[in-house]
């Protein structure tokens, strides 16, 4: 019995079987590193999503052809998402981007579009060209938000406020049809348990429809890499995340999809902590699950906000 919504199971509900995300990298930057809100970008920022500067070079239609034929190799897949996933991907206008998003349509195996960017960086125009793929495709907008404290997002260099979030969903709310996902970071210094709740009944008061979430950790030749070596700030354990995840989860409603629950870097990378890498993601999901057992306790049973 699972204890909370996963994403694997919110697309087998919708398509009866599973679906499979290929990450696209458009070639956007991001007004928080070429000078329009700031320079050098968040201070977690190492070079996009996925530390993969090759795929950057390539055209979006070869980089989704390989992804799914890969994928298609590896676990016969027949549906997939197509993500577009590095840096602000809705850093240009409209008619910049319309082409971009429509790659998609080459592909019949394609079933879903998803789209992640910042709060501050989506016009309604853009939202109304995101919307128009509703009636085809799945659609999701994923913004980063990390924390709902503005000391929080001042010490990342966010470069926006929880008000630019807020503004964002609630005019994305407008086309019914976009899924809205969040994305949040637990353990930062500047926050004690009380805000990571926080953030987490934030959430649950706007009714956002999933959440990624994720452990600050420390990645080589980042600004963050810097203030930590300097600070030496505490990290946290690998037992802490597990049990903030399990009581952020049952602040959320039961009906939000909760899309990633860690967050994980290349081993030659990664500062710190230990347990961040990619060889540990799965024993972190299963130490999660198992406390969600042990603890005899689901997604939503401390959500104190009633559903739309």
């Amino acid at each position: 019995m699972e204890r909370y919504y996963s994403y694997s199971r919110y697309l087998k509900n919708l398509f009866g079987e599973r679906v499979y995300r290929v990450t696209v990298d458009a070639g956007f930057t991001c007004p928080n590193r070429d000078g329009f809100k700031g320079k050098g970008g968040c201070i977690y920022c190492y070079s996009g999503s996925d530390y993969d500067p090759e795929k950057r070079r390539k055209e979006i239609e070869k980089q989704i052809a390989e992804g799914i034929e890969r994928v298609k190799r590896r676990y016969k897949a027949k549906k997939f998402l197509v993500y577009f996933q590095a840096y602000t991907n809705t850093y240009a206008p409209p008619e910049v981007l319309k082409p971009i998003y429509d790659e998609i349509k080459k592909f019949p195996e394609v079933v879903g579009l998803i789209i992640g960017t910042r709060p501050d960086c989506v016009l309604d125009e853009t939202l109304k060209l995101i919307n128009s793929y509703t009636e085809d495709y799945l659609v999701w907008i994923e913004y980063g938000l990390e924390s709902s404290h503005f000391k929080s997002l001042r010490w990342m260099n966010r470069g926006h406020g929880v008000s630019d979030f807020v503004d964002a969903v609630l005019r994305t709310r407008k086309f019914s049809k976009i899924n809205i996902c969040v994305h949040t970071i637990l353990g930062l210094p500047t926050e004690d348990y009380d805000d990571m709740m926080e953030t987490a009944k934030f959430l649950a008061a706007l009714k956002v429809d999933g959440v990624k979430i994720h452990p600050l950790h420390v990645i080589k030749n980042t600004a963050l890499e810097k203030i930590y070596l300097e600070e030496r700030f505490r990290l946290l354990t690998l037992e802490e995340y597990v049990d903030l995840v399990v009581d952020f989860i049952e602040r959320l409603p039961k009906e939000t999809v909760i899309q990633r629950i860690t967050g994980e870097a290349p081993e030659d990378l990664l500062i710190g902590p230990e347990w961040c890498s990619h060889k540990e993601k799965n024993r972190v999901i299963n130490l999660i699950r198992r406390r969600f057992e042990e603890r005899n306790t689901f997604q939503g049973t401390k959500c104190k906000f009633s559903k739309l």
